[in-house]
């Protein structure tokens, strides 16, 4: 079992930046790959990036390249995702979630083993 608690989400302006974390606890963190995942208003949940258990890969979905980046500190048990130039249709619930496989392109709801609480961040425009 593994347990994950996402934190670092709140309200900034379009351009800001923000970094959440996922710090988990349970099961040796360092065998996991984890995944970034949001779910905005009325919408279904989305896959945001990837890390592999090493942290030497990342993955990450077209609308993020570029501004999102995801890692890992396996010392800490924790995984981050910092996000720049933010924008309004970045606002949604951020949900971390682990799984035990290693392929990089992994990209399903269904395919991840645990999930945290979620964080909510809002860009205003």
């Amino acid at each position: 079992q593994v347990q994950l608690v996402e934190s670092g989400g709140g309200l900034v302006q379009t351009g800001d930046s923000l970094r959440l974390s996922c710090a988990a606890s349970g099961r040796t963190f360092s065998y996991f790959s984890m995944g970034w995942f949001r779910q905005a208003p009325g919408k279904g949940r989305e896959f945001v990036a990837r890390i592999n258990s090493s942290g030497d890969r990342t993955y990450y979905s077209n609308s993020v390249k570029g501004r999102f980046t995801i890692s890992r500190d396996n010392a800490k048990n924790t995984v981050y995702l910092q996000m720049n130039r933010l924008k309004p249709e970045d606002t949604a619930v951020y949900y971390c979630a682990a799984d035990r496989g290693a392929l990089l392109t992994v990209t399903r709801e269904s395919d991840y083993d645990y999930w945290g609480q979620g964080t909510q961040v809002t860009v205003s425009s």
